[in-house]
């Protein structure tokens, strides 16, 4: 089945090379190349019963030809049975064409019915000639239309796939008490039901890829996709990793010395890290927690376990200014027990940069936090014991897979910490993230109020502009969010350099600031510290602030064209407030109109606080691949399912796995090379 496509007969050098661009190379890969869709051919319709705008075929007698001239000249051909007649329109023809249809010759024709300027028309059908010698059979299946490209047809891909169905030899990897199990068609009858259904087949099922034999092969696909990932985890924990195994003085001194006590559920987290730790296979754990849950202390603490153990630390974030916050935030707790934290980020001078590289090298430097700068040639890592990723979905796979590599001494690979404030919902969580222990802080520290979130158009911006002059001059302090920092004419947004100048207009009282993403390292910092000491009342932002920003005095905010961003986004912004002892509110501006996507976006973070919930809702409303970062990951590369409209088979698909690679290992790893091959790769992260 993984012969090459040249095997087939009519496929010759330049066929496989239109083959390839749609990345086809193989016997295998034709058959996993699924219809787009299905026509009925199976019924001849008659004339008088045909319906504008649906597909049918129809069968008569050539009536006339005449060539209509006009701006285009079409030829018009008059087709008749003993119902009625229609006309077939052909724009682009020739004489031998116009010859072949003989006034009393019998046609069977297929296309879309038109409303044509004096009866019924096909523009275009697909025709066949049927004679004595030629009666046509209708088929007793659907006609599949395939995704194609220039210079491959229709007629060329279904006779190929016919072909292949015929002669080639389909392996099915699953064993029989797993097809028995999950009640599954077995490969082969699957392919032919998928690319040839039967004749009164629903093609409502079949549009939304619901018929058992598509179902069959979705299975299929996410069954491989979830081996991959637990091969991937057993090949890592056949690692060595370095055992970080201490008194634990340090990790009892930041305990202590903090302003507050670990909440139950960061206890319980904690625990399962530092068993991880002292483990001598690598550590693979995400921490799923909600906006301000605590996640930063965990992250600590393991930190502190593998400084005491003589190991350094590098923590990873997507973003300058959160790689910045962590870096306040490790230094406020780390420097009393005498640790030297380093950050490495593309803003350091050369001098910088320079004295940066070297204390890292010469294992100086304990823990070194930053960006993607972290996994660049020049960084040289003395004893790297401990990774931890932040906001992991923000990265693609290439860039955490180089940081691990990096890690690596005589054999030893460090430990795997990965943190997210975007939860994911469970079914997606047991698919996606099958090669690691998922750990989930699900309470929030005491004193944490919920935000009150209104949703208001943003036609009412004075009133908005009104009501944060009171609380700023009551001593609070506020974020004005802008998604985009020039005006774009497309999308009209409302630029952060144009609010800020409407803003000082308007408030000529407060002191204003300005933070995006395109000013220097150094700027940013110095408004984020202003705003930080209470200097500045009202910070307009983009959503460069989306995560890590802690200003507890900051008790409102504004989000201006909420309706432009996601779920998940939402939700991490309006976790920037409510984080003092004062009830804190988050308006919502939106511009109209509003589609009905948005609205169902705005009303779902006005009712609820739950991340978990959220996600859940975004995943419905987005695409699993929004809400995991997998346009990046690599993985997750469906061809054939869809983890949104699949998401049912996705506990099934977990049961089977365990059966897969308890009882049969080899058609384990066969499956998974079918499905995935070059992908394997990146999994390692």
């Amino acid at each position: 089945m993984s012969s090459p496509l040249t095997d087939l007969q009519g496929v010759g050098a330049r066929t496989a090379q239109q083959f390839s661009r749609l990345n086809l190379h193989t016997v295998e890969s034709l058959l996993f190349h699924l219809p787009l869709r299905y026509e009925d051919r199976s019924k001849i319709i008659p004339i008088v019963s045909l319906i504008v705008g649906e597909n049918a075929l129809v069968e008569g007698i050539i009536q006339s030809v005449e060539v209509r001239k006009s701006k285009r000249n079409s030829l018009i051909c008059a087709l008749g049975d003993e119902t009625g007649m229609i006309a077939l329109r052909f724009f682009h023809f020739g004489q031998a064409q116009k010859q072949q249809f003989k006034v009393g010759s019998k046609w069977r024709c297929f296309g879309e019915v038109r409303q044509g300027y004096q009866c019924l028309e096909l523009v275009h059908p697909e025709y066949q000639p049927v004679t004595p010698d030629t009666p046509l059979p209708v088929p007793d299946k659907l006609t599949p239309v395939y995704p194609s490209t220039e210079g491959l047809y229709q007629k060329q891909l279904r006779n190929l796939v016919l072909q292949a169905l015929h002669h080639c030899e389909i392996i099915d990897y699953l064993p029989e008490p797993i097809l028995k199990q999950f009640k599954l068609l077995p490969l082969r009858q699957a392919l032919w039901q998928t690319h040839y259904p039967a004749a009164g087949s629903s093609l409502e099922q079949l549009q939304a890829k619901q018929h058992p034999a598509q179902q069959r092969l979705a299975f299929e696909e996410l069954l491989a996709h979830h081996l991959s990932l637990r091969m991937l985890r057993t090949q890592i924990q056949a690692q060595q990793a370095h055992v970080l195994s201490n008194k634990g003085q340090l990790v009892s001194s930041l305990l202590t010395a903090l302003p507050f006590k670990l909440t139950q559920a960061q206890a319980q987290v904690y625990t399962e890290v530092a068993r991880d730790l002292q483990l001598s296979t690598p550590m693979q754990r995400l921490i799923q927690g909600d906006v301000g849950s605590g996640k930063t202390v965990i992250a600590a603490l393991a930190a502190l376990q593998a400084i005491e153990s003589g190991y350094q630390v590098a923590v990873m974030a997507p973003t300058e200014l959160l790689a910045e916050q962590h870096m306040h935030t490790f230094d406020n707790w780390l420097q009393p027990l005498n640790i030297m934290v380093t950050w490495l980020t593309g803003s350091l001078t050369k001098k910088q940069r320079q004295q940066a590289l070297s204390d890292i090298d010469s294992g100086q430097t304990a823990l070194i936090i930053g960006t993607h700068a972290l996994f660049q040639k020049e960084v040289e890592f003395a004893q790297l014991g401990l990774i931890i990723v932040d906001e992991q979905h923000r990265f693609g796979v290439h860039q955490r897979l180089a940081l691990r590599n990096k890690g690596e001494n005589n054999g030893s690979y460090p430990h795997q910490l990965i943190m997210t404030a975007t939860p994911i919902p469970r079914t997606l969580a047991m698919t996606a993230y099958a090669d690691l222990d998922v750990s989930i802080i699900d309470e929030l520290p005491p004193g944490r109020t919920p935000v009150n979130t209104a949703i208001m158009a943003n036609v009412r911006r004075d009133k908005i502009v009104t009501r944060i002059e009171q609380v700023c001059l009551e001593g609070r302090q506020a974020y004005w969010v802008c998604p985009l920092i020039e005006e774009s004419e497309t999308l009209q947004l409302e630029a952060a350099e144009d609010t800020f100048a409407y803003l000082t207009a308007h408030l000529p009282n407060l002191t204003i600031g300005l933070v995006h993403g395109r000013m220097k390292s150094k700027e940013k910092e110095a408004v984020m510290q202003a705003f930080k000491q209470g200097q500045i009342h009202l910070l307009v932002a983009t959503t460069v602030i989306e995560v890590g920003v802690d200003v507890p005095n900051a008790s409102l905010m504004i989000i201006e064209n909420a309706e432009r961003l996601g779920l998940a986004q939402l939700h991490q912004l309006r976790g920037r407030v409510g984080r003092g002892d004062v009830e804190s509110h988050c308006v919502l501006l939106y511009q109209q109109p509003l589609s009905e996507i948005a609205k169902t976006r705005l009303t779902t973070i006005r009712s609820t606080h739950d991340g978990f919930a959220i996600a859940q809702r975004d995943l419905d409303i987005r695409g699993p691949g929004e809400v995991l970062g997998t346009k990046q990951t690599g993985l997750l590369n469906l061809r054939i399912a869809n983890i949104e409209r699949d998401q049912s088979l996705l506990s099934q698909v977990a049961q089977a796995s365990k059966i897969m690679l308890e009882n049969y290992p080899e058609q384990s790893k066969k499956l998974v090379e079918r499905w995935i091959k070059s992908e394997l790769t990146y999994g390692e992260v």
